[in-house]
Parts: C-alpha cells; structure tokens; sequence
C-alpha cells in the first residue's frame, strides 16, 4: 500500500510506502496524481517517506513501478528521499541518472527541511 499526502495546494505530494509493493499499488496512485497532473502539469516536488519501504510483492510490482516512474518524471520538479537506511539514501544519486528532477536524501527526521527544500525555488 502506498499511503499519499498533498501538501501546498497539490504542489507536493508526500508517499509513504508500507509492506511490500503490488502492482495494484501504482495505479491506485495514477489514479489520485493524474488528475492533478492535468491541471497543473507540474509538481514542484515529491516526497519519498521510505521510513516502512520492505520492497516489492513481485517482479510485476517492480515493473510497475519502473512503469509509475517513467510516466511521471518528467512532471515533478524536485525528489527528496526520507530514509536512515543506507541503500535507500543513494537512491537519489542512482535515480538522478533516469529522471529529471533533482534528487536529494533526508534522514528520517529532517522531514521538514526536507519540505522546505522542495518548496524552495531553483
């Protein structure tokens, strides 16, 4: 389940992944990003909350991510990863080489300046 939260009048959106990941998982997010996406076209940033991230259900669901991923990149500005787990922390540096927004770690309490980074200008 990927629980979502907007913040700034939809201008950032907050997802906090729990369990392992399902296919179904992504469309349910499509489903409350896109409507969004055709209004403004642009999200100032997107906020990563890995604090209960365990993963995938299956290959399928890693394809749908990849799949979520690929259809939205290009409409988010800036990506900030609130994580204490050393791999998902270089998630940003690796993801920085496929999309294009700009990818920054947080540990997991620095969620508000994590915040303020993406509702920052530039």
């Amino acid at each position: 389940m990927i629980e979502h939260r907007w913040h700034q009048d939809h201008d950032i959106l907050e997802v906090e992944p729990h369990g392992p990941l399902q296919a179904s998982d992504f469309s349910l997010l499509a489903e409350q990003v896109d409507p969004v996406l055709r209004e403004q076209e642009l999200l100032h940033g997107l906020l990563i909350n890995g604090r209960h991230f365990s993963g995938w259900e299956n290959f399928s669901a890693l394809l749908s991510h990849f799949r979520f991923v690929r259809d939205h990149h290009r409409h988010v500005h800036k990506v900030a990863v609130l994580s204490d787990d050393s791999l998902l922390r270089l998630m940003p540096a690796l993801v920085s080489h496929f999309v294009s927004a700009e990818a920054r770690p947080f540990s997991l309490d620095q969620r508000r300046e994590a915040l303020e980074w993406l509702a920052s200008p530039g």
